[in-house]
């Protein structure tokens, strides 16, 4: 390990303990209290420089039984809770965040790859999301309703539904188990999470984080549980008929596997898939901005967020002129360590990712692509660990194969277009994912046209931004093979819940609904 590996390896040590995590071993948690932790050993190496980083045990199939009771147990007591209680336990959970943010956005760093300041805005998500909870926690609204009969009350109402499972990725390591949390605590429920074997230090620190708020505030055991593993244990939760909600975050595969054993024990699943995501160049954008939308877009986190960018669809009037300033832009990226500041871009997560991504650029070129950029992997000082690429840039014909799928790396298709925004669209539209699109235009009609009914099949659609980054406050998630999965912000907490229709008969007689007669 190089001297630089070792001092950053040390740097974290420091912030673990600093997070209140003394030791890894475990990775088996039910709130304060940690198994032995007798299942898979997890050892987690940083694509940063390749060190290793800790070892963390895993739950064997008696350890996981008991966190799933010990959920059963903690559901019972905070589901009585009033909501605005649980609630401001949330608001809490977010002062804590705020207080850690630059020691969890550095581990998040470390451990998955990101640069520091997108480790920064992954925690900051995480603070948005509390915030977004603790005022929901007073709006679980539900409906009122006349009845047709006479002296008679209708309404609806929303119940915690009990054992939510959170399933998560390792390119979000943080984030996306709070959106999930913040909103299922709030509503009554109780968490288990099984997060990513790649980046399992993240969930430890998060653990840590939670329960010192959860102490203070009398929260019950159980009510958040973390459960490391391999896939085996994410196969128990799947199949578990104690677990209400399965939250699965990854690729399109992992979700058909989840969604196959969920549904043939009618349980719910919200997923959140894959994403073959496109921004539409207009002859009628304004380069300059869509040219910052596109490079981060496409080189972001390595291209590993299920928003990147994959594929432009440029109008033939500005292809020339835009792929030449894109591929000027390219040749201006800095790419290394993503705890320096200067570098826009970080490494893959491991050697099976960049085998894939080199994979992908044989594929294109076989399919008679032509690589503008070639992209490659690096070697030498600065790229011990084998994890770190350059982003390519890769002309293309929309029916290709590889275009059709999702390689999570930095490779970005060119894609031209000659006619109107509707053939722009068609091209968008024909993939099987349905995450993000966008599409830079200055016209008014163009960008009403990709936003209307015929327009783009996704379920996040954008006009002069580009495809990757969402805020909270509105519902994430996409359609097709994406999932259909809704996280996050607007009505999403419905997901969390079950709901109630309620009729109340404050009168003398029992009228029957549809005027039936039934008289004794």
């Amino acid at each position: 390990m190089s001297t630089t590996a070792t001092r950053t390896s040390n740097q974290i040590t420091d912030i673990l303990q600093k997070l209140g995590v003394h030791e890894t071993n475990s990775g088996v948690s039910t709130g304060a209290k940690w198994s032995a932790g007798n299942g898979e050993q997890l050892i987690s190496h940083s694509p940063v420089d390749g060190a290793e980083i800790g070892k963390v045990r895993g739950a064997d199939r008696a350890e996981y039984d008991a966190t799933i009771e010990r959920a059963h147990e903690g559901f019972k007591e905070w589901r009585t809770w009033p909501a605005p209680k649980r609630g401001e336990v949330v608001r809490q959970l977010g002062e804590a965040l705020r207080k850690h943010k630059a020691d969890l956005g550095k581990l998040v760093s470390y451990e998955m790859g990101k640069s520091y300041q997108e480790g920064l805005g992954e925690v900051q998500e995480m603070i948005d999301i509390c915030d977004f909870a603790v005022g929901l926690s007073r709006q679980l609204h539900g409906l009122t309703m006349h009845s047709e009969r006479p002296e008679h009350r209708m309404y609806e109402q929303w119940h915690p539904m009990g054992v939510v499972a959170i399933i998560t990725a390792f390119n979000f390591p943080v984030a996306v188990w709070n959106w999930n949390t913040a909103l299922a605590w709030v509503c009554g429920n109780v968490c288990i999470w099984k997060p990513s074997d790649k980046t399992p230090l993240c969930s430890i620190a998060c653990q840590h984080i939670t329960q010192e708020v959860f102490k203070r505030n009398g929260v019950p055991e159980g009510v958040s549980c973390v459960v490391n593993g391999g896939r085996e244990v994410g196969e128990w939760i799947s199949n578990d008929s104690r677990i209400s909600l399965v939250s699965a975050t990854g690729s399109t595969r992992m979700g058909k596997a989840v969604s196959t054993a969920v549904g043939q024990r009618l349980g719910r699943s919200l997923l959140e898939l894959g994403g073959n995501n496109a921004i539409i160049i207009s002859d009628k954008a304004d380069l300059d901005m869509s040219l910052i939308g596109a490079v981060f877009g496409a080189v972001g986190t390595c291209g590993q967020r299920c928003t990147s960018t994959r594929r432009l669809i440029i109008h033939d009037k500005v292809y020339d002129s835009f792929r030449d300033k894109l591929v000027k832009a390219y040749g201006q990226l800095r790419i290394g360590d993503p705890l320096d500041e200067r570098n826009h871009v970080g490494p893959l997560i491991d050697e099976q990712a960049v085998t894939m991504y080199v994979n992908a650029l044989a594929s294109a070129k076989e399919q008679g692509a032509t690589l503008l950029v070639e992209g490659g992997r690096l070697r030498g000082a600065g790229y011990e660990s084998g994890c770190y690429v350059k982003p390519a840039i890769v002309e293309a014909k929309p029916n290709m194969p590889i275009v059709q799928e999702e390689t999570f790396a930095p490779i970005l298709y060119l894609l031209r277009y000659a006619g109107t925004v509707d053939e722009a669209i068609a091209i968008q539209n024909g993939v099987k994912q349905g995450l993000s699109s966008a599409i830079m235009t200055l016209d008014l009609r163009e960008a009403e046209r990709f936003l209307g009914a015929t327009g783009s099949d996704c379920g996040i659609a954008n006009v002069n931004i580009g495809t990757s980054g969402a805020e909270i406050g509105g519902a994430f998630g996409g359609e097709k093979e994406t999932g259909g999965g809704r996280e996050s912000g607007s009505d999403a907490w419905k997901t969390y819940m079950r709901r109630q229709t309620n009729t109340i008969n404050y009168g003398s007689s029992l009228p029957l609904a549809q005027g039936i007669k039934f008289d004794l």
